[in-house]
């Protein structure tokens, strides 16, 4: 298990990868890239707005909570659906094996939508680092837009990050 140290939160604060004020401003780089490369949608904001402009993401985590409160809508994908516990501040090793088994369904044509119990906002680190070269990663930055992570710019960044957690 990784765990998120206090003084590590406000560097999390600030976007991985590009920020965007909304998906229809990046809407048509994602969809140039959909046919090609993995979409990994982290969030259920996130996930929601990609199924409603017909980018499915190859794998999306959700954990039917939005700003603290419970979500008001479903998140359904019609092919895999897996679970995951993982309380706040943590990344578990079952959250890790979890989207490790979830790249090798997508690999093998399989959309799968992990379903976490507790909370998925830091599984974008295990995400980058597990996803293959070329996959886009994505996650909202609350208050201020969309975050589009190209894992080959960002790897070495999240890989640092990752160093810097504590182990348990």
């Amino acid at each position: 298990m990784l765990i998120l140290q206090n003084n590590l939160r406000s560097e999390l604060k600030k976007p991985i990868g590009d920020l965007y004020p909304s998906l229809e401003e990046v809407k048509d780089f994602l969809k140039s890239k959909y046919n090609h490369e993995l979409l990994i949608s982290v969030g259920d904001v996130t996930t929601q707005n990609l199924q409603k402009a017909g980018l499915i993401p190859h794998l999306g985590i959700i954990d039917n909570i939005v700003e603290r409160k419970p979500a008001s809508y479903d998140v359904v994908y019609d092919n895999v659906t897996l679970n995951a516990k993982n309380p706040p501040g943590v990344i578990t090793d079952q959250l890790q094996e979890t989207i490790e088994k979830a790249f090798q369904l997508v690999k093998s044509g399989f959309r799968v939508l992990i379903l976490v119990d507790g909370e998925e906002d830091l599984a974008v680190l295990p995400c980058i680092l597990m996803a293959p070269s070329g996959s886009l990663v994505l996650y909202g930055q609350p208050g201020e837009g969309l975050v589009v992570c190209e894992v080959d710019k960002v790897i070495d960044k999240v890989k640092k990050f990752k160093d810097k957690l504590e182990e348990s």
